[in-house]
């Protein structure tokens, strides 16, 4: 796994865990000694883990501001204090440094506080004690490491299983869910950008009919090859959502009803000009009926007013004579 470390602290502070560290020359690492550039390096390379010194206020408070950001809360927080106990002891006599400097850290929301005396060699305790040390550091970077592996896989779960939630299986369209989330996100921004929007929903023309006289199979084809061709077809600021059955939604972002208009006869034509080979043997003429609806200021939050008009010039088109486009003088 590719894991990213982001070091804050001066040259000397690197050059200490590097000694301590086993591997940190290997993983991909990052060194920044400028305080004023921690937070926006983070926010911009989101590293799986963080290494700061214990001993300044400034790496208790960045500690505390990632965990309180929820796009940033996963990132691993290792505090590591690189000064001997006497030189704090001095300042303070009598005070337990390592457990209160613990203490402050894991309140702060650091996931780890390690202390790195400097090496003695006058007995072999204390190089015991150094070398436990190192152990103790290396340790929590490996579970930083195993976190990160967990949080990515997790993410990967939540994409496949949002793609999964999000997706019409048959013509991989997305579908009724995904339009009921996107619909009044995309009015919102309309309104906000004081942009125009429009929609269609069009119908497969007779579509009971291959159904009856083919079988489900060669509609389900059908439905697979009108999605092919709209895709295709499509504008990119155009959003196609199976809505149910053989109807299909599609939003028109930045659109007025004019162009709305001329995006629907282009998909009318383009889908009735060609016959569909659901092989070699059966080419099937299809048609389809579409209504159009642009958004209005009155129209509510979350669309319904809106697919509503679409839906009722939908069905105006079906009633004059289907294969054909009708947007109501009411939108003009």
């Amino acid at each position: 796994m590719n894991t990213s470390i982001l070091i804050v602290g001066s040259v000397e502070f690197y050059g200490t865990l590097l000694d301590r560290l086993d591997g940190l020359a290997t993983r991909n690492f990052e060194v920044i000694q400028s305080e004023e550039e921690v937070l926006s390096s983070i926010q911009a390379k989101k590293p799986n883990l963080v290494i700061l010194p214990a001993d300044r206020a400034s790496s208790l408070e960045l500690c505390r501001l990632l965990k309180q950001n929820s796009n940033l809360g996963w990132i691993y927080c290792i505090l590591v204090l690189d000064q001997p106990i006497n030189a704090l002891e001095e300042i303070l006599p009598g005070w337990n440094w390592e457990s209160g400097l613990r203490a402050a850290a894991l309140e702060a929301g650091a996931d780890a506080c390690c202390w790195l005396s400097p090496k003695q060699t006058n007995s072999k305790l204390a190089e015991a004690e150094w070398r436990l040390q190192n152990l103790l550091l290396n340790s929590q970077i490996q579970t930083g490491v195993r976190q990160a592996q967990i949080y990515r896989n997790l993410m990967q779960s939540n994409d496949y299983l949002s793609a999964i939630a999000l997706a019409d299986p048959l013509t991989e369209l997305n579908n009724r869910r995904a339009l009921d989330w996107e619909l009044p996100r995309q009015i919102e921004n309309a309104r906000n950008l004081s942009t125009p929007l429009s929609l269609l929903i069009l119908d497969v023309d007779y579509f009971k009919s291959v159904n009856d006289i083919h079988g489900h199979l060669v509609g389900d084809r059908v439905l697979q090859l009108l999605s092919a061709r709209l895709r295709h077809n499509l504008r990119f600021q155009d959003t196609p959502f199976r809505y149910g059955g053989e109807e299909i939604v599609i939003i028109l972002s930045n659109t007025k009803l004019q162009e709305a208009k001329l995006v629907a006869q282009r998909l009318n034509s383009i889908i009735g000009d060609q016959p569909f080979m659901i092989d070699k043997n059966l080419p099937l003429q299809i048609t389809v009926s579409i209504g159009v609806a642009t958004l209005k200021d009155d129209d509510d939050d979350q669309g319904i007013s809106l697919i509503d008009r679409a839906d009722r010039n939908l069905l105006k088109a079906k009633s004059d004579g289907r294969n054909r486009v009708i947007a109501q003088s009411e939108e003009d």
